[in-house]
């Protein structure tokens, strides 16, 4: 589905990604992890094409990137991004509506397809009976997840998650990861999400690409990646690594 070969990304005189390379492939969930300023945010943005590479090449379903238009990305890729505060009053459900935006007809009004789609999207994320609810009078908590609303409803098969679970409950992350989950292994889709929290990248990844430096300095499924070496040398700390006892995962714990 997105291929990427060896970009480079450049702000000013700065390189903050060197030679990145990695696939995501139907069905698969990638977790990007990383200490604060290794470039995490800044390859999300180039993936769907609004930040340009310096150098290398990027390809959505075998086709280079930057040939398709912006509303061709739209109905393929769905981004939440870290700033998700919204200050001016829109309803849940028209902000989900705007998800529908990249299907819209020549005279730009939703259809009654595309209001049923954003009810069930609503729906599907906990959010039943908040659709005239403004967004700037919810918790963090409740945004993230209007905002995962949002993505579904695109229908893109691609999902671009920044730091999708930040002011979730421990409820709703289950919720938000069970659902991505979900939606890649029924409906060939597939997701990459920017994660701190090494333990759930651990349970919900099936690749993980670890940066360093401006680099991906390993990248594989989580047990492989997720070792005391790699941990040590990207964020500075001693870890503990054992399994969960239910699903045999790769478990860390900081030894402070």
């Amino acid at each position: 589905m997105l291929e990427i070969k060896n970009i480079s990304i450049n702000y000013g005189d700065s390189q903050i990604l060197r030679d990145v390379s990695f696939t995501l492939e139907t069905g698969e969930i990638i977790a990007i992890l990383g200490a604060n300023g290794a470039g995490k945010t800044t390859l999300l943005r180039a993936l769907n094409n609004t930040l340009p590479v310096e150098n290398g090449e990027i390809f959505l379903d075998e086709e280079q990137i930057n040939e398709y238009s912006r509303r061709q990305i739209a109905q393929r890729i769905a981004v939440i991004a870290q700033e998700n505060e919204t200050k001016f009053p829109i309803t849940v459900l028209e902000f989900v509506l705007a998800g529908r935006f990249a299907h819209g007809n020549a005279f730009g009004w939703e259809s009654e397809s595309d209001i049923q789609i954003a009810f069930d999207c609503l729906q599907l994320c906990d959010l039943e009976n908040y659709e005239n609810r403004l967004m700037n009078e919810l918790s963090g908590g409740e945004r993230q997840r209007v905002l995962l609303a949002r993505a579904f409803a695109t229908q893109a098969r691609i999902l671009l998650l920044d730091e999708p679970t930040n002011n979730l409950d421990l409820s709703h992350q289950a919720l938000l990861l069970k659902l991505v989950k979900k939606r890649c292994k029924t409906c060939e889709s597939s997701a990459i999400v920017i994660t701190h929290d090494l333990n759930l990248a651990s349970e919900f990844a099936d690749k993980v690409l670890l940066l360093k430096d401006r680099k991906i300095i390993s990248q594989g499924k989580p047990a492989e990646v997720l070792t005391e070496e790699n941990l040590q040398k990207v964020f500075g700390v001693k870890v503990l690594l054992d399994r969960n006892p239910l699903t045999e995962n790769v478990r860390i714990t900081t030894i402070f």
